[in-house]
């Protein structure tokens, strides 16, 4: 079945953004008096919503200490939106060749399906100039979250597209996950952000080093 859409992932699979984060939480932290934490630390963390991840950061650890206090994690959360918006796409960099395949692919319908909230997506796409490509955004505020299906499902809808006709591509056990739930071929990077994860052990149809290689897999 040829593909007639395409949905990208955004933080790990077009963007390097860990570093925007890194100092959006380190200053947050900083403010409610919890340890900062390293790059190193913030890249594993990356994948599951912004809530998650300053989760992860007072918790000083992937799993989320389930004591933490509930007004601490509200202030921190708003203290990184609030740093986080002043300093999106200042430090983040497109992976190699993304602009590159992305013009190659103008032919093809293209939605960007993130866990990122909508405005710092905007930001971002923006700040790096690759808005143009995408004719729909799904983002972490419109619907549940990645590994749950239901944002590719939107985002195959508003393409007017079915899902057997898409292919998803990502680079973390969320995109592959949600790609499997909603019955939708999916191309996994093995750069971006694993979280620990082999993500051979997901079964993607493809596992693909660059972002080049994307495109024969598109063309098949």
């Amino acid at each position: 079945m040829p593909v007639k859409a395409v949905l990208f992932d955004l933080d790990g699979t077009l963007v390097d953004s860990a570093e925007d984060m890194y100092m959006a939480l380190n200053l947050a932290l900083t403010e409610v008096a919890y340890p900062v934490v390293s790059h190193a630390l913030v890249t594993t963390w990356v994948g599951n919503g912004i809530e998650m991840l300053v989760k992860r950061s007072l918790s000083g650890d992937f799993h989320v200490n389930p004591d933490l206090p509930k007004p601490t994690v509200a202030y921190a959360l708003e203290r990184f939106q609030f740093h986080y918006a002043q300093i999106v796409g200042e430090y983040a960099a497109l992976y190699p060749n993304v602009n590159t395949g992305l013009a190659a692919l103008t032919h093809l319908p293209k939605a960007i399906v993130t866990n990122k909230n909508r405005i710092f997506t905007e930001q971002l796409l923006s700040k790096l100039g690759i808005a143009h490509y995408f004719s729909v955004l799904v983002c972490g505020d419109d619907t549940d979250k990645k590994p749950n299906p239901a944002a590719l499902l939107l985002a195959c809808e508003k393409l007017c597209v079915q899902p057997h006709e898409v292919m998803m591509v990502g680079d973390s056990k969320s995109d592959i996950l949600a790609a499997h739930a909603a019955d939708i071929n999916v191309i996994a990077l093995t750069y971006g952000y694993h979280q620990g994860q082999n993500l051979q052990d997901l079964n993607p149809q493809y596992l693909l080093d660059g972002f080049l290689d994307i495109i024969p897999a598109l063309m098949n």
